[in-house]
């Protein structure tokens, strides 16, 4: 699955860089026609999470009736869900979806090669087993095999050149290998910043419109019992929040890890996440919302 998406993008990306001849750019053009495609989806998560902010109110109400009876309160509070066709699992499907286009672009930046320009193995393997010839079978930089064949081979050889120079980046630069220049941190941390709005905005915008005292009296005028068990909208509620805080964590550890290329990739879509979620907060607004 994710290598069949990874050939799928390879040959978006390919297309753009035979017209733009600049692999910044074309990644740059690659997350914008990939975010349009996936804006119907986008926005179906977003108004679902809007949703869902709202019928927390009656979620309270469902916990605080049946909090004699979890077994009831679970089944009334699926049976709201069902109701409002909604699913508890909404947001970690989305969150696995996503997890499925990182993994598929971490292929493809770093086998470009295979992916991007569809080179056969065979013909990779010679061109690697040359690097190893020269420099040592224990290279940092056969780590990323493909990387090494196009830095030391694009310049010699036509039919693996790809150029990789960004505004004075190199794309194919990996943070925690060449941490001597400054510049290799300039996409991942730019790309750390955008990942803390990108979260805080989310936040704003689906917060529930209740206030923090509504919050607390609901809170409060629930009965407390020692080792009551965690109803299921709690523990798909919680699910979602660790998924949601794992997945900026877990993206800035492969984002140091990995080819720069990739770092740009999720960089730009994080910008444009932020414009997408505040458009279409503004757009599906209802009246009344503040």
């Amino acid at each position: 699955m994710l290598k069949l998406c990874a050939r799928i993008f390879g040959v978006v990306l390919n297309s753009i860089y035979g017209i733009v001849n600049n692999y910044g750019v074309a990644i740059i053009i690659f997350t914008i026609i990939l975010k349009l495609i996936l804006l119907p989806i986008s926005i179906k998560q977003q108004k679902t999470m809007k949703k869902t902010s709202k019928i927390q109110k009656k979620v309270g109400e469902i916990q605080e009736k049946y909090s004699s009876d979890p077994t009831r309160m679970n089944q009334e509070i699926m049976e709201l869900y069902k109701n409002e066709n909604m699913s508890p699992f909404s947001g970690c499907l989305s969150t696995i979806f996503q997890f499925i286009v990182i993994l598929s672009m971490f292929y493809l930046v770093s086998r470009p090669l295979t992916y991007m320009l569809n080179i056969e193995q065979d013909t990779i393997n010679n061109y690697v087993q040359t690097i190893r010839d020269e420099s040592g079978e224990n290279d940092k930089r056969l780590r990323y095999p493909e990387i090494a064949v196009i830095n030391k081979f694009s310049n010699s050889d036509e039919k693996i050149n790809i150029n990789m120079n960004f505004l004075g980046l190199n794309l194919s630069a990996v943070p925690m290998q060449d941490y001597n220049d400054p510049k290799v941190f300039i996409i991942p941390v730019l790309y750390v910043v955008t990942s803390i709005a990108s979260m805080k905005i989310t936040n704003f915008l689906n917060s529930n419109k209740k206030s923090k005292e509504d919050k607390k009296e609901i809170k409060t005028n629930l009965p407390k019992k020692v080792d009551e068990p965690e109803n299921t909208a709690e523990m798909m509620e919680n699910m979602n929040k660790q998924m949601s805080l794992m997945m900026p964590i877990m993206t800035v550890s492969i984002a140091l890890i990995a080819p720069l290329g990739l770092a740009l990739y999720w960089l730009l879509s994080n910008l444009l996440s932020i414009f997408e979620r505040i458009f279409v907060y503004k757009a599906f607004k209802t009246e009344g919302e503040e």
